[in-house]
């Protein structure tokens, strides 16, 4: 797969692809049964969980693909460890999130 950035440099799509694989089967398995929790439909589940996906994919899309820098470009180690925290963190916020309901 050849895909470029906007300055038509390579860059790999594979981080791409995994993030916007986790974003769906996070979504699709949680988005519904929350919507029928709270008393939605399932299609409403179902269209919100369709909505989120693609808000995800397209911010991961521009993120990762449209402004990668090219593989000449080296990112710091710290930089790398720091953005990898942040996103722990995120992570660890999320889940919280959406465990908060199952304990009330």
């Amino acid at each position: 797969m050849d895909v470029r950035n906007r300055d038509g440099d390579p860059v790999d799509p594979v981080p791409f692809l995994v993030c916007t694989a986790m974003a769906v089967l996070l979504l699709f398995s949680v988005g519904p049964l929350y919507g029928l929790a709270y008393g939605l439909p399932v299609w409403a589940g179902l269209t919100g969980a369709t909505a989120g996906t693609v808000a995800v994919a397209a911010v991961a899309y521009h993120r990762l693909v449209w402004t990668a820098p090219p593989p000449s470009v080296r990112i710091a180690p710290e930089l790398r460890f720091q953005r990898l925290v942040y996103i722990g963190i995120a992570v660890a916020m999320l889940l919280l999130a959406v465990s908060v309901p199952l304990a009330l």
